[in-house]
C-alpha cells in the first residue's frame, strides 16, 4: 500500500465522516441516487432531498414506474435538472437491461444515464468493493496539491496526468474507506479556501503547503467572461391560481413548470399575453425584478403580473399547459427562481390586504 493511501485510511477512521445518511449502505441503488444528488451540491443540502426521495421512492423499481413529473416535482430546488431526468431513465434502464438488478460494477454503472467513470467508480467500490479510481473536484484538488500539478485540471492533458496518478495510489485492500477519504479530505480539510493543512495528514509532503502555493493549486479555471442574460415572464393569475408553461425537456430548467416566456423581440408584454396565451387580463405591473445566477451566465428576470378577465380555450390545461393552485406550490416541479416570484407575489399581495383574483 502507498503511503498516500495508508494515510488517508488511517485519517478516515478517525476524523472522517461515518454519519451521513448514505454511509454503511451497501446497496448500490441508494449509493448511487447520493452520488447523483452530491454533484456539485454541499452535503447539507442534499440530506432532506435524499430523505424525501427515499421515502417517496425507496427502490429502483418505485423510481422507474413513477411519472416523471413527479421525480422532477421532488428535485425541484436542487438545481442541475439533468441529473433528475437522467436519474429517471437510468432507473427505467436499469429496469429493462439489469431485469430491476442494480449494477454493482463500474464497467456496466457508467452505461446509466448521467454516470460518469469517476461517478462509476464510487458507486462500484461503496457497493461492491470494486478497486478503480475517481476524480471528482474534491480528489483533484487534493492530488494537485500535494503533488504540485501545475495546469487547469479541466483540460484534457492534465485531467489524463491526473487519472493517472489516481490509479497509481489505490491501496489493494480497504477501498471503499480509501475512496471516502479521498471525498472526506477534500470538502473538510483540503477546501478550496482556507485549508486546513495543521489538520491533514499529507501535510508534511504536500508541495503546495511547502512551497507557498496553495493558492495557486490547483491552477485555476482561465477567465471567461460570464454573459448577462434578461428575460420577461408573465404571472398571469386566476383566481388563486397561476398559469404555467411546461419547459422543453432538454435546455434551461429542462421539463419543469415555468412562467411563460416573453420572446425579446416582443415590445408590448399586455399584447403578447393576449395573443400569444389567448386570455384576457387587466393592464398589467411589473413586479419586483430578480437575478439567478447559472453556471455560465447570470439571468436578470422581469416579471409581470397580470389579473385574469376572462379565459380562453386555448389557454386552458393541455400538454404544455396548466393553471397551478398557487396552495399547490410546494409540490410543483418549479425553477427555484420561478417559486421565489411567486412566493414573493403571494406575500406582497396578502401583506397589502388584498386577495389574489
Amino acid at each position: 500500500m502507498s503511503d498516500f493511501a495508508r494515510r488517508l485510511i488511517e485519517w478516515q477512521r478517525h476524523h472522517g465522516r461515518h454519519d451521513l445518511p448514505w454511509q454503511g449502505s451497501r446497496d448500490p441503488y441508494r449509493i448511487w441516487l447520493s452520488e447523483i444528488m452530491l454533484q456539485q451540491t454541499q452535503v447539507s443540502t442534499v440530506i432532506p432531498y435524499y430523505a424525501r426521495f427515499l421515502e417517496r421512492f425507496p427502490d429502483v423499481a418505485a423510481l422507474a414506474a413513477a411519472p416523471v413529473d413527479d421525480v422532477m416535482a421532488l428535485w425541484s430546488g436542487l438545481g442541475y435538472y439533468a441529473r433528475a431526468r437522467n436519474l429517471h431513465r437510468a432507473a427505467q434502464q436499469v429496469m429493462s437491461d439489469h431485469g430491476g438488478v442494480f449494477p454493482h460494477s463500474a464497467e456496466q454503472i457508467v452505461k446509466l444515464p448521467g454516470v460518469g467513470r469517476s461517478t462509476a467508480a464510487a458507486i462500484a467500490a461503496f457497493s461492491s468493493g470494486e478497486r478503480g479510481p475517481i476524480l471528482d473536484g474534491n480528489v483533484k484538488r487534493v492530488l494537485c496539491r500535494v503533488f504540485g500539478i501545475e495546469g487547469f485540471p479541466g483540460e484534457k492533458a492534465v485531467e489524463s496526468r491526473l487519472w493517472a496518478l489516481a490509479g497509481s495510489l489505490l491501496p489493494q485492500d480497504g477501498i471503499s474507506t480509501y475512496i471516502q477519504a479521498q471525498m472526506d479530505l477534500g470538502a473538510t480539510v483540503c477546501t478550496r479556501g482556507k485549508p486546513a493543512c495543521t489538520r491533514c495528514p499529507l501535510a508534511d509532503e504536500c508541495i503546495a503547503r511547502l512551497g507557498n502555493r496553495i493558492s495557486s493549486l490547483p491552477t485555476p479555471r482561465p477567465k471567461k467572461h460570464i454573459p448577462r442574460r434578461s428575460v420577461r415572464v408573465a404571472v398571469i393569475v386566476d383566481r388563486g391560481a397561476v398559469l404555467l408553461e411546461r419547459r422543453p425537456p432538454t435546455g434551461i430548467w429542462g421539463g419543469l413548470l415555468s412562467l411563460p416566456e416573453v420572446p425579446e423581440q416582443e415590445t408590448e408584454v399586455g399584447n403578447w399575453v393576449r395573443d400569444r396565451l389567448g386570455v384576457d387580463t387587466g393592464p398589467g405591473a411589473a413586479l419586483t425584478p430578480l437575478t439567478h445566477t447559472f453556471t455560465h451566465f447570470v439571468l436578470d428576470i422581469q416579471p409581470w403580473r397580470f389579473d385574469l378577465t376572462a379565459r380562453n380555450p386555448r389557454a386552458e390545461e393541455g400538454d404544455r399547459t396548466l393553471w397551478l393552485p398557487l396552495a399547490n406550490m410546494t409540490a410543483a416541479a418549479l425553477p427555484t427562481p420561478v417559486r421565489s416570484i411567486l412566493l414573493r407575489m403571494e406575500a406582497d399581495v396578502f401583506a397589502g390586504g388584498a386577495q389574489l383574483s
